[in-house]
């Protein structure tokens, strides 16, 4: 199995152990330019694309949720054109305009998708996701915007045990670990309650990976720095996520 170690929360370096993995097959950890958030976010996307288009079917695991602008761009730069399965207790489908905090992992998606191209897309070189490539996954808290956009969109909404109809061709795998029920993962930057089991979304993980079709897969982590107590659950976690 190849897995690609992306030790970054946006552009800053996480903590030792953050993400708890054993000789991972590469670790991106590129040189970012001085200055603005954007170049920088960029240069660290393009190394992940460049590592992403050298391996086949590689599990990347990062901090947050923007990285998968570096996986989809890799794959795309491989030649193989990929669906999005989206795990996610959020929506990530805020725009520059329409976030209330300004963070920029809430835009994820939507950038996916092609929103403010200019910023994170057209950097890369990533062809922008159609709407109905994109399946998004038990996300339960949506902003108001996020609904209005969601509630027009062809992007599909569907629970960890609704996902038999998948969209055709190569898959990306996406997986944010606060889809699952914030009372069994602690430590989570942005928790929410009312979601799936860790069992439920492993089950769900192993049924789209039992198409055959997942081209790559992407472990978002977005929590803070381990404790003692919260260390090893995170590391079984991972551990059962690879194997899923």
């Amino acid at each position: 199995m190849t897995t690609i170690l992306v030790p970054y929360h946006q552009d800053e370096p996480l903590p030792p152990d953050t993400i708890p993995l054993r000789e991972p097959t590469v670790t991106v950890r590129p040189d970012l330019p001085e200055g603005a958030l954007w170049p920088r976010l960029n240069a660290l996307h393009a190394a992940v694309a460049d590592a992403v288009a050298a391996h086949d079917q590689p599990t990347v695991l990062s901090g947050d949720c923007l990285v998968t602008l570096g996986v989809l761009a890799g794959l795309q730069r491989a030649g193989i054109d990929a669906a999005v399965i989206w795990f996610d207790a959020h929506g990530d489908v805020h725009t520059l305009e329409s976030s209330t905090s300004g963070y920029l992992g809430g835009m994820a998606l939507r950038l996916v998708l092609g929103a403010h191209a200019d910023l994170a897309a057209e950097p890369l070189g990533l062809r922008p996701l159609p709407e109905g490539r994109a399946v998004l996954v038990d996300a339960r808290d949506l902003d108001p915007a996020e609904a209005d956009f969601l509630a027009g969109a062809r992007v599909r909404r569907v629970g960890v045990g609704d996902l038999a109809d998948l969209p055709d061709g190569p898959l990306l795998l996406h997986i944010d670990v606060d889809v699952i029920d914030a009372a069994e993962l602690p430590g989570l930057l942005f928790p929410v309650p009312n979601g799936p089991s860790t069992d439920a979304v492993l089950t769900a993980a192993r049924q789209v990976a039992a198409t055959g079709r997942v081209a790559a897969t992407h472990l978002s982590l977005p929590w803070h720095p381990p404790t003692e107590n919260d260390g090893p659950i995170r590391a079984r976690l991972i551990s059962a996520l690879l194997g899923a």
